[in-house]
């Protein structure tokens, strides 16, 4: 199934905007399948804090984020979208990354202009790259694709660094350069929220960090009518998660128990939803079992 493919093919079509909750491993991305989206995002600060615990400052590799979206992929049949941080290096490193999320099976990867040391887009304290310098990156990503249909999303984090304006002009230049797709990253108000997707000749992706972020938190009807094409929710499996880990810790340590009385899932219920019914198909077909053994 070429999942690029399809994710273009929503791109491609007219008033849809594509919603991605963000997924940091295979339980969140099976259970966002479940509830019936089309579209999955690979978090990298959710990346971070899943498989290393640390708080989104670059720490993960080139290795463990693809590790991470393979294994979201094969969990799911839905396009995956991911992040790929600043491509890990210079244009020649970025033509690896893209090669390598390829593989993995990933529909499309974002590669921001920050530069070392980076963070969270709704952090403070970051720094970017030269346009010019971001550009050859874009254009050796594009180049280096070897399947066309694979998206290209191109993030700019200058506008907490050098203003709107200026976010605006390298998101066209990002354009020009062959990115599918524009993310300007932390607009802060309202008015620059909904003034990018006719600022930018290109599909415009809208991040929804939530309403402790840099960005007026909108309702998914009010950005498609804005004119976006994706919008990312990157923390809703991961703060859902915090917050129910931490009660079900505090159930345990006060009253004993290690189970919600009001929300009863067991083993049974957990195995089905990570897909257990498909596995058992495949061992009733492949493995034959005698009688009594």
């Amino acid at each position: 199934m070429d999942f690029s493919k399809r994710l273009r093919s929503f791109l491609s079509t007219p008033d849809k905007m594509v919603i991605a909750p963000g997924a940091y491993d295979g339980i969140s991305a099976r259970l966002i399948a479940e509830a019936g989206f089309e579209a999955v995002y690979m978090t990298g600060a959710g990346t971070s804090a899943s498989r290393l615990g640390q708080p989104d400052l670059g720490l993960t590799t080139l290795t463990e984020m693809v590790a991470n979206a393979a294994a979201i992929v094969e969990c799911t049949e839905l396009p995956v979208i991911a992040d790929a941080d600043t491509g890990y290096g210079n244009p020649l490193n970025v033509i690896r990354t893209v090669r390598e999320y390829e593989r993995s099976g990933v529909a499309g990867i974002h590669i921001e202009d920050q530069s070392y040391p980076k963070r969270c887009g709704h952090m403070e304290g970051k720094q970017v790259l030269k346009p010019d310098e971001f550009v050859q990156k874009i254009k050796a990503a594009v180049d280096a694709r070897r399947n066309q249909e694979f998206v290209i999303i191109a993030r700019t984090d200058a506008r907490s660094v050098h203003g709107f304006e200026e976010a605006v002009r390298r998101g066209n230049l990002y354009a020009e350069a062959g990115a599918d797709v524009i993310f300007i990253e932390s607009p802060q108000t309202l008015e620059e929220v909904g003034s990018i997707p006719q600022l930018i000749k290109a599909p415009c992706l809208i991040n929804m960090a939530g309403p402790a972020s840099k960005t007026p938190a909108l309702p998914n009807e009010d950005l498609k009518r804005m004119g976006y094409r994706i919008a990312i929710h990157p923390g809703v499996a991961m703060e859902a998660a915090l917050t129910s880990i931490r009660l079900a810790l505090k159930r345990l340590k006060d009253e004993g128990i290690s189970w919600d009385p009001k929300n009863l899932v067991g083993p049974q219920k957990l195995f089905e939803a990570m897909g257990l019914g498909s596995w058992r198909a495949r061992e009733k077909k492949y493995i034959s079992r005698e009688e009594g053994t």
